[in-house]
């Protein structure tokens, strides 16, 4: 947004809590996250908007190498005949697949498509892979971008054409072990939501009907936005067989006995940054939690010209010592004043600004202000680094704590049909209620009110809420989470 002279006006002018829509495509372009392509459902990630992504990365990277997953890179193309291989896969992402049809100006023997996912292209290297017990289990990761041409409004993050994610495949002697691998990577995927983006996550899995094609299981790790909209934030697929026996992914047991493999695939996207500018973002700008934060502190002097010398050689003392524990940037610029400064950083999403006058210097100290609500704490210079410490670990328990607040006050039980369409168009958040297992029961609140089930606890035996089924009355069977998603 600019004024008449064609500048760019610094602050957010939208409000989070009457025009989330708006005030979140500002967020992302003023804090310089992303700006959209010339081509409608893609946009351009700035670097500050990738150094997010880069830091998401570095967690969950580590964690699935200290639990066997080795990456690699696969091709972005696909041959048709590969796709088609696995019947599920080209019925359930054929309206969304891309394709290549020319290589230069000649036509192809072959249709590529543009991946939507990458079982299709990596199962058959599995199946050469894998030959005895010995080979298993094989665990794979890619980092890469996949494609949906998805007819939707463009959402930085939330819903592009064009996507980066990560998606691991692994294939196991049994049933058993596919199943605790699919729970391994839900369970960091839950890790980083709630131990590095300060999100709280429930995990469940998703009804028949809407799990990955070709599944026996799809798990799944939601998490709920302050506007009372769902997130899918990561999935964890159990393939169970299917796969294997597509792309004959066998292996020859210690019986000499050939056996089929187990299979799995799971994967998280940049949707977890929309979840994170959405859940913890404000009115003043991006509020990020301090494992995530490029920058995590900024230290900004404030000096006359009597006392400059003294205020910014202290304050570049300070940001040496915290340098070697923590991400810091010294704003000592002079051409702006310290209150553009304020502003510039909240916006950004520092965590913690630390202020240095001369007031600060005569009493050896440091005035530390927090991010998320501007509280501000005086520090002892001699332990200013366990202060910050202190103070971004309180930044994060302050972001975790606003996060948990909004989901526990917006889960919600609901029985009959009335019941659940006014719940979900008066609060939005969950609505708990039982299920007969009918896909009809949720198409009937879909098309009222465009909000399905998100979610079945993760046990099956689990006991339904109620007895009957919210929408129809019939016997219940499960417990479904009906709400409105990105």
């Amino acid at each position: 947004m600019s004024d008449e002279s064609g500048t760019q006006e610094l602050g957010i002018t939208e409000s989070k809590e009457h025009n989330p829509g708006e005030w979140y495509a500002e967020v992302v372009q003023k804090a310089g996250l992303a700006d959209y392509a010339p081509m409608g459902g893609f946009i351009v990630t700035r670097p500050r908007g990738y150094a997010l992504w880069e830091r998401l990365q570095d967690h969950l990277d580590g964690w699935f190498k200290e639990t066997g997953v080795q990456n690699a890179y696969f091709p972005l193309f696909i041959p048709e005949s590969y796709l088609e291989r696995e019947k599920d896969i080209v019925e359930g992402f054929d309206p969304e697949v891309a394709w290549v049809t020319h290589g230069g100006h000649d036509e192809l023997d072959e249709r590529l498509a543009v991946r939507p996912t990458s079982e299709s292209i990596i199962a058959p290297f599995m199946a050469e892979w894998v030959r005895s017990y010995r080979d298993l289990p094989l665990r794979l990761n890619q980092w890469c971008s996949v494609v949906r041409w998805e007819a939707t409004e463009t959402k930085p993050f939330f819903r592009t054409k064009e996507f980066l994610w990560q998606e691991g495949h692994t294939a196991h002697a049994t049933g058993e072990d596919a199943w605790d691998e699919t729970m391994t990577r839900l369970g960091q995927y839950e890790r980083l939501y709630e131990e590095v983006m300060a999100i709280p996550g429930m995990t469940g899995r998703k009804p028949e009907h809407d799990k990955f094609p070709g599944a026996d299981t799809t798990t799944t790790i939601e998490a709920l936005m302050p506007d009372g909209k769902s997130v899918q934030a990561g999935t964890s697929h159990h393939l169970g067989t299917s796969f294997a026996e597509a792309f004959d992914i066998t292996y020859t047991d210690e019986d000499e006995e050939e056996r089929i493999a187990h299979t799995t695939s799971w994967g998280l996207s940049w949707r977890a940054l929309g979840a994170l500018i959405m859940t913890h973002s404000d009115d003043q700008g991006l509020v990020i939690p301090p494992k995530l934060a490029p920058t995590q502190v900024v230290i900004v002097p404030i000096w006359q010209s009597d006392t400059e010398d003294e205020v910014k050689e202290y304050a570049a003392d300070l940001a040496a010592e915290l340098d070697e524990e923590f991400r810091v940037e010294l704003d000592d610029r002079d051409e702006r004043n310290p209150g553009f400064k304020f502003n510039e950083h909240e916006l950004n999403g520092v965590p913690l600004r630390i202020e240095i006058g001369p007031n600060e210097v005569d009493d050896e100290e440091a005035t530390l202000v927090h991010r998320p609500d501007g509280e501000s704490e005086v520090a002892d210079r001699e332990a200013i680094t366990e202060s910050v410490q202190d103070a971004l670990d309180t930044v994060y328990a302050k972001l975790y704590a606003n996060a948990e607040e909004t989901l526990e006050n917006n889960i919600r039980e609901a029985h009959g049909r009335g019941e659940i369409l006014g719940t979900l168009g008066k609060h939005g958040g969950y609505v708990k209620t039982g299920w007969c297992g009918d896909e009809a029961c949720e198409a009937e609140i879909k098309d009222q009110i465009a909000a399905e089930i998100v979610m079945l606890p993760l046990e099956e035996d689990y006991e339904p809420v109620h007895d009957t089924c919210g929408v129809c009355g019939e016997e219940s069977v499960e417990t479904a989470y009906f709400a409105k998603s990105y």
